[in-house]
């Protein structure tokens, strides 16, 4: 995977060219990862990480495997740009996934995560764009990312986001998310008791 990095001066500008294949995914987090630590943002790798990947997927299931696609960071003075190009048309669209469907969540998750986001239409087709904030503390950032999964675990379960405000469904879903997790650290081998004292140890530690 090719990337065109200029880091000096102002703005920062990355371009990753990649094709939309499923293994293509993993190079891609990388080279995000990459580029941020560089830049000194590494605060914002996972959640471009993640964005990047729902983006890239949405490209393979329907734009096409093996369709060209280029990924854009631009780093201004108060936000992260993230674009994804492809040669497609087609907008994406805003998906309402049943409580037991496992895909579909990839706006929802962009929404959550990002300032703002949109489309543009290019030259050649698309570009799905959205922007990060690069002043949130590391805290605020634990926050935002668990509030985008519990609201999209809050969807998964049954039960509409905007429930999350009542404090009796926000403590079930909370439960329950805790208890799948240990039940999936479990089945990768691992002691969910461990996992559960490090992090209580880093929660209490950082509270500090």
């Amino acid at each position: 995977m090719l990337r065109y990095s200029v880091t000096d001066p102002q703005p920062r500008r990355c371009i990753v060219p990649f094709g939309a294949e499923p293994p293509e995914l993993v190079n891609l987090r990388r080279a995000v990862k990459a580029e941020l630590t560089a830049w000194g943002m590494s605060a914002l790798a996972e959640e471009a990480q993640l964005i990047a990947t729902e983006l890239a997927s949405n490209v393979i299931k329907h734009v096409g495997q093996g369709s060209v696609a280029t990924l854009v960071l631009d780093a201004g003075p108060s936000q992260l740009r993230m674009e994804l190009h492809d040669k497609s048309g087609k907008e994406p669209q805003h998906l309402h996934p049943a409580c037991d469907e496992e895909s579909g969540r990839g706006l929802q998750i962009l929404g959550a995560l990002s300032t703002t986001w949109g489309t543009v239409r290019t030259t050649v087709g698309k570009a799905v764009w959205c922007e990060l904030p690069l002043a949130l503390d590391e805290t605020r950032r634990r926050i935002q990312r668990v509030t985008t999964v519990m609201e999209t675990y809050g969807l998964a379960v049954g039960s509409p986001a905007a429930w999350l405000t009542h404090r009796a469904v926000l403590e079930e879903s909370a439960t329950s998310l805790i208890l799948d997790m240990l039940h999936w650290l479990r089945a990768q081998g691992l002691d969910p008791d461990d996992i559960l004292d490090r992090a209580q140890t880093h929660f209490e530690a950082e509270a500090a």
